[in-house]
């Protein structure tokens, strides 16, 4: 027994609910989700691996960019599941100007102009062979040719209204190519926020099926993404991220790689994103549907988790349950 009890009782402050928000060190807000979507040509489709969750048409899109606006929720981070005959060894679909990325961008922007507009920058969308690059005969995804091609791509989407474009493709020296682009063109006030600490992980089978990559990919992604047993490394590509220009950087997956976000957090003082992945919110969801935990609660603590580890928001697709959660 401590010397200080009873004169000390930690759960004074817990005994009521007042008083636990009155003490809380961790507060969550709408304001903090970031709310991904994917977006197809034609009509709404489910995606059997992410129950609950929709690729939307562009008409699907504008409607939810209404609805996390009139939830709170800031920010919209786009995907687009492209045609297979548009793909290419190339990617070059990724810098058409006139792509399903860009005309969803330009119409959330002309319906709902005060929300936030995200966007992936990143070739696995665009190729045929599902990596994040562009592919040499030897099977390696080369650096200088595919961040080449990631500048075009990163300048169609700030054209078209992108607000924050998000390199995931963990390519040497993008950012600060990037950045000289946008500032080049313009496009000042165009946020970049840098997937700098992107695992090779595997929580990510249902985004691939998401956007349609499920079964193009050949060999894996473990030549660009990092090693999970890495944090260190973690430390030194936020380094370079940082110095080449990003305004924000994003730690994926989220759960899993919490002491990555916390050890960023304090050793950079900068905002820090996490993506609460496919294989997260699957997972919750496959605990629901078997009566192993309660969505709300699952949900709601998890978000936090990130939050008191040291993140400034989370794209989670449970960001619209959680914001009419957090709004009730």
């Amino acid at each position: 027994m401590s010397a200080a009890y009873p004169a000390l009782r930690l759960r004074r402050t817990r005994a009521s609910a007042w008083s636990r928000r009155l003490h809380a060190e961790t507060v969550l807000t709408p304001a903090d989700l970031i709310w991904p979507l994917f977006v197809t040509e034609g009509d709404a489709g489910p995606i059997a691996a992410l129950p609950g969750v929709l690729r939307w048409s562009i008409a699907g899109i504008v409607e939810r960019a209404r609805e996390a606006r009139d939830l709170g929720i800031p920010v919209l981070a786009l995907f687009p599941n492209t045609p297979p005959a548009l793909r290419s060894d190339d990617g070059r679909e990724a810098f058409n100007p006139d792509n399903l990325m860009c005309r969803t961008i330009r119409a959330i922007k002309d319906a709902v102009p005060d929300i936030g507009i995200l966007t992936d920058v990143a070739l696995d969308p665009y190729t045929a062979h599902g990596h994040d690059g562009i592919v040499d005969d030897a099977g390696y995804v080369t650096n200088d040719v595919t961040s080449d091609t990631l500048v075009r791509q990163a300048l169609v989407q700030a054209a078209a209204g992108s607000d924050i474009v998000a390199p995931s493709d963990m390519m040497d020296g993008r950012v600060g190519a990037i950045r000289t682009a946008l500032e080049r063109d313009g496009h000042v006030n165009v946020q970049i926020m840098a997937y700098a600490a992107k695992y090779a992980s595997a929580f990510y089978g249902p985004f691939r099926d998401a956007v349609g990559t499920r079964g193009l990919l050949k060999g894996d992604k473990t030549t660009y993404q990092m090693d999970p047993a890495n944090a260190e490394e973690a430390l030194r590509e936020v380094a370079l991220d940082l110095a080449e220009g990003a305004d924000s950087v994003m730690v994926k997956p989220g759960l899993p790689y919490l002491d990555v976000i916390a050890r960023v957090k304090a050793a950079f003082e900068v905002p820090v994103f996490a993506y609460q992945v496919s294989g997260e919110y699957a997972m919750i969801e496959a605990a629901v549907a078997v009566g192993a935990g309660d969505r709300d609660a699952l949900v709601l603590e998890t978000l936090m988790a990130f939050k008191r580890a040291g993140c400034s928001g989370v794209l989670t697709y449970h960001a619209a349950h959680a914001a009419r959660l957090l709004g009730a």
